[in-house]
């Protein structure tokens, strides 16, 4: 494939789990990557050279931050157009945090340490982006099918969340004049970290039965969506594409 090729793509959490799947989705269709991670460099350095050597003909660079500050998400395409001075074309935002408790138990660091990842860090991603991107630009962030739910417990997680749709309406018409689409995609309960470490057992074991397949959502179930976002689907724009197997629906 070479849907993508000569261009670049910014991937935040772009070496390990969802971000990585995703980022070796975008190299095999071409595209050069920066890819973002907040700690773990031994795993940054591992993923890069595996991408090197399985896609020889793109470049690859990593950069090592925490995304709580405005001025960490300006910095972070300074350093990636300075890597890439020819220019930016996609960015992907895969920065998120989960915590699953009442609403009535949620204390203000919880809350705080919620805000900073999911909703300060996606505002500032999709700013930056809007400000850095060359025309005709794509822009995804990852948000989660539990937005439409209608549930207990994750009320922190989905308020914070929820916030991004919003952003990526206004952008995606602020933008629309120069070409730059703006999406989300909301993914399913996840086979990862994210679940293990929130749910029990028994409860991940009811969201196999509501799902495709009687399974959890995998990141190859996702990474190729966000693919398409940026390429074949560039006619979408403005919009929260939920890929849950029918977890939820809007």
């Amino acid at each position: 494939m070479s849907l993508l090729a000569g261009k670049t793509s910014i991937v935040t959490g772009g070496t390990k789990n969802l971000g990585a799947t995703s980022a070796k989705e975008l190299a095999k269709a071409g595209s050069n990557l920066f890819l973002h991670y907040r700690s773990d460099p031994e795993t940054a350095d591992k993923f890069k050279a595996e991408l090197l050597k399985e896609f020889p003909g793109i470049r690859v660079e990593t950069y090592q931050a925490k995304l709580d500050r405005a001025e960490d998400l300006t910095k972070l395409f300074e350093a990636a157009k300075k890597a890439f001075p020819e220019g930016i074309d996609i960015a992907v935002n895969f920065v998120g945090k989960v915590v699953k408790k009442p609403i009535t138990e949620v204390t203000e660091a919880e809350f705080d340490a919620m805000d900073i990842a999911n909703n300060k860090s996606a505002f500032f991603f999709i700013k930056e982006a809007g400000l850095n991107l060359k025309d005709n630009g794509r822009i995804v962030s990852i948000v989660t099918s539990l937005l439409p739910a209608y549930t207990e417990y994750y009320g922190l997680y989905q308020g914070t969340k929820g916030a991004v749709e919003y952003y990526t309406k206004a952008a995606s018409k602020e933008l629309h004049s120069r070409g730059i689409t703006v999406n989300n995609v909301g993914p399913g309960p996840a086979s990862s970290s994210f679940l293990f470490n929130s749910e029990t057992k028994e409860s991940i074991e009811f969201f196999k039965t509501v799902g495709l397949h009687n399974r959890l959502t995998l990141d190859t179930d996702i990474a190729p969506i966000v693919r398409f976002l940026v390429t074949e689907g560039g006619w979408i724009t403005g919009q929260t594409i939920y890929a849950s197997g029918g977890f939820t629906a809007r």
